[in-house]
């Protein structure tokens, strides 16, 4: 460690402090910012993001990777361009196709993989998203 950089500290966020933002990609999409380097966390960061009923987020890709965890609700999720992508029992995921996740499922999303979010149902869902630190840049490929 240089001496500009420091040992991260401890924290916890309380519920009532996670500010929620529109997504500009995306209306009914909300993200609130849980856990990240402006709260001294070192390499990665947290957020809660939320999908009203009847949301979609188009096709996009970012310039990280994205891990996720369904909290609430069910939705889609489209996965495309992703020719080495595998689902937990090792089948590959199938380019271009579409899944419906629900609380506790799980998903890994590479950077630079075309993807897209679709709620149907009539409950809003919430998922945790884990990115390292840094630029997440989205890009629209609709």
């Amino acid at each position: 460690m240089t001496e500009s950089q420091s040992e991260p500290t401890p924290l916890i966020r309380r519920s009532d402090e996670i500010a929620y933002e529109s997504v500009d990609a995306a209306e009914g999409l909300s993200k609130g910012v849980l856990i990240a380097d402006e709260h001294g966390a070192p390499n990665f960061a947290i957020r809660r993001f939320t999908l009203e009923p009847g949301a979609e987020v188009p096709k996009h890709t970012n310039a990280v990777e994205h891990e996720q965890y369904v909290l609430d609700g069910e939705y889609v999720v489209g996965i495309s361009d992703a020719p080495s992508a595998h689902r937990a029992d090792g089948e590959a995921v199938d380019d271009g196709e579409e899944y419906e996740v629900g609380p506790g499922d799980s998903l890994l999303i590479p950077a630079g993989t075309v993807h897209w979010y679709r709620n149907e149902g009539d409950e809003e869902g919430a998922f945790i998203c884990a990115v390292p630190n840094g630029d997440d840049e989205i890009e629209l490929t609709e």
